[in-house]
């Protein structure tokens, strides 16, 4: 019995052991970090823009040149608790304006923190993932260039067992690549644009695609509409088997993406009203990219 019971503990320190390095917080590398090319904040003013970086970072209810001060204080209220965003605005003390490339690389591409910890993926690098090199470090100067604020968010609001944040390497674990979410010709370049666009900085799956128990995409779901975090309706399917887009032209969807007015004349709302903002500083080319990917993605039923 003894030695049943040693050889037992053995066997799950191992496995605990194993589970730790296949879950263990892994930032870039310094080759990883050395590779990645120069950045240029003309350029990252359109990452920025697709990334839709201030519809959470920015202090809420700010407009205009305000808007751009990334001070945080987003609460965003979910199953698992409240996650409040934090200040990335260029201060030094409080915001990312510290630090160097290799950290916010990490922080985009792996979803770890410049202290070593996993960030939860209420940031979307699960999308973010996605991202090349030259968008990181375009974006990384662009958000240099923005107002720094001494703001201090509160901390997330999270319920047991959600608060463990070692816990989000399982999830990483599960649910953390690179891969595409759906197959088109990537051998067209305007496809190949939107699929980017959408899959990565613009992460609009990380709101119209539906979520298993523990916050990772449901399989074979992708963009067909999903609960609404605010409680209120659902955030519509977007994939052309949706009841109410699915007829829209790929040039309604891009006058919609630029003015905010449906080709019935009804207009954006609810969370939808600054992404619309964002999209509308895109070039033309890009918002014809999206349309084009969306119009050819696999159709799925409302509600799925």
């Amino acid at each position: 019995m003894w030695r049943l019971l040693r050889w037992a503990a053995g066997l799950a320190l191992i496995c605990a052991g194993l589970g730790l390095c296949l879950t263990w917080p892994a930032a870039l590398s310094a080759k990883e970090v050395a590779a990645l090319p120069v950045g240029d904040a003309l350029r990252g003013e359109t990452v920025f823009w697709a990334g839709g970086c201030a519809s959470c970072h920015a202090a809420p209810k700010t407009e205009g040149a305000a808007h751009l001060t990334l001070a945080g204080g987003l609460e965003l209220k979910t199953d698992f608790g409240t996650f409040v965003a934090p200040n990335i605005s260029s201060s030094v003390d409080h915001g990312i304006g510290a630090w160097p490339i290799g950290d916010f690389a990490s922080a985009m591409l792996k979803g770890v923190s410049p202290d070593g910890f996993h960030y939860y993926p209420s940031f979307p690098y699960g999308s973010y993932a996605r991202m090349t090199g030259q968008d990181i470090s375009d974006l990384y100067l662009f958000l240099k260039t923005l107002p720094a604020s001494d703001n201090v968010p509160p901390d997330n609001q999270l319920t047991f067992p959600f608060n463990i944040r070692a816990a989000i390497g399982g999830w990483k674990l599960l649910f953390l690549n690179s891969d595409p979410r759906v197959a088109i010709d990537s051998t067209n370049a305007l496809l190949a644009r939107g699929q980017y666009l959408v899959e990565g900085p613009g992460h609009c799956g990380e709101c119209h695609t539906p979520r298993n128990l523990i916050g990772g995409f449901t399989s074979n779901s992708w963009l067909s509409g999903a609960p609404n975090p605010d409680g209120e309706g659902r955030i519509p399917n977007i994939t052309p088997g949706a009841k109410d887009i699915g007829d829209w032209s790929e040039s309604e969807l891009v006058a919609y993406f630029e003015t905010g007015f449906t080709p019935d004349f009804d207009s954006v709302g609810g969370s939808m009203v600054s992404v619309q903002k964002n999209l509308s500083k895109l070039p033309k080319a890009d918002l014809e990219a999206i349309a084009a990917y969306l119009k050819a993605i696999p159709a799925k039923p409302e509600g799925v």
